[in-house]
């Protein structure tokens, strides 16, 4: 390759990673503008609307999405990882339609495995409390799985849909530790742990679990088990006993959901939301969806992830430097 070639490939390049900052710092400056002229209004709001449709601004649809698994990190979005789903920010949104009496409908869009126990029940009580005390629709539509902790979080809408294809069902409770303390033993790795009681140190993988523990921690389980199954009865106008018949773990699609009392109707999402208006005649409303304030780290993520490229060494780090290795009881279909 000739002089002049690399001089204008290392132009080039060089052209390339100042455009490409200088956009993420005009993106960052626009996020600031907007986070200052809404503070100006609200000095709490850390986020905005999207109108998708529009329409009388006094009846208004608020759609929002679940999307990942439900947990709290306590962090945003890094430069690691983006994230989909962000646990605090989804509960902000709740709590503004509490407070909008625009609102008049919500559309919940779910794609979720489910999660923690915490956060589905979370979600579930403010869901519950917004159809009470502003007594208005929610519709929920399903994506291509609503399992676990996305359908417990979905039971309490008025109507649900779901593709045929749609993962759901999953209603249970899961609690996973290793035990590695047969292959520590094998190499010789002997672990010392001072603790101030027998149960400190439960679940701890260098040890099998006892009698006394699995039981403790099955009564926990089994505890939330039957807040799960309440859930799901008092959603769906079940009794207990026939939601226990389909209430061991079993994932099912859109069309066996149906048949099984779980979801509704087989549609998409524009079904759903078809089906909110003509239902409680809000054919002309406003639907909105809402955006974050604070996704300037999404925004630098995004950008990084272009330059460098995806690889599964950063995949693996950023899984190893964000999961949280104590066992937790999860709504959760698949792994963590």
């Amino acid at each position: 390759m000739t002089a002049k070639r690399w001089i204008a490939l290392a132009i080039a390049a060089a052209l390339f990673v100042v455009s490409t900052f200088a956009s993420v710092l005009w993106s960052v400056a626009k996020l600031d503008f907007k986070k200052e002229f809404t503070s100006a209004f609200n000095m709490n709001a850390t986020y905005d609307t999207d109108i998708i449709k529009t329409g009388n601004p006094a009846n208004k649809i608020a759609v929002l999405t679940v999307n990942g698994t439900i947990q709290d990190t306590g962090e945003g979005a890094s430069l690691l990882n983006s994230g989909t789903y962000n646990h605090q920010f989804f509960m902000n949104q709740l709590d503004e339609i509490l407070d909008n009496h625009q609102v008049k409908g919500v559309l919940l869009k779910v794609n979720s495995p489910g999660g923690g126990t915490n956060e589905s029940k979370q979600i579930y009580e403010k869901i519950v409390q917004i159809k009470k005390e502003r007594k208005i629709p929610v519709y929920v539509s399903m994506g291509s799985m609503a399992a676990s902790g996305g359908y417990y979080i979905s039971a309490p809408a008025d109507k649900i849909f779901a593709d045929e294809e749609t993962i759901t069902g999953s209603i249970g409770v899961i609690m996973q530790g290793l035990d590695y303390s047969k292959l520590a033993k094998k190499y010789g790795i002997e672990f010392n742990t001072i603790k101030t009681g027998p149960y400190k140190d439960i679940m701890n993988g260098s040890r099998e679990m006892t009698d006394a523990e699995r039981k403790l921690l099955q009564d926990m389980v089994n505890d939330s088990y039957g807040r799960f199954v309440k859930v799901v009865a008092d959603g769906r106008g079940m009794s207990q006993k026939e939601v226990k018949k389909i209430a061991d773990g079993r994932i099912m699609n859109g069309s066996q959901a149906v048949k099984a009392g779980l979801v509704d109707q087989i549609g998409y999402s524009e079904d759903a939301l078809q089906s909110l208006m003509k239902d409680h005649h809000l054919e002309g409303a406003e639907v909105y969806e809402y955006t974050s304030l604070d996704d300037w780290a999404s925004l630098f993520s995004s950008k990084i992830n272009t330059l460098l490229g995806g690889s599964t060494e950063k995949e693996a780090i950023t899984k190893l430097l964000t999961k949280n290795s104590a066992p937790r009881m999860m709504y959760l279909y698949g792994e963590e």
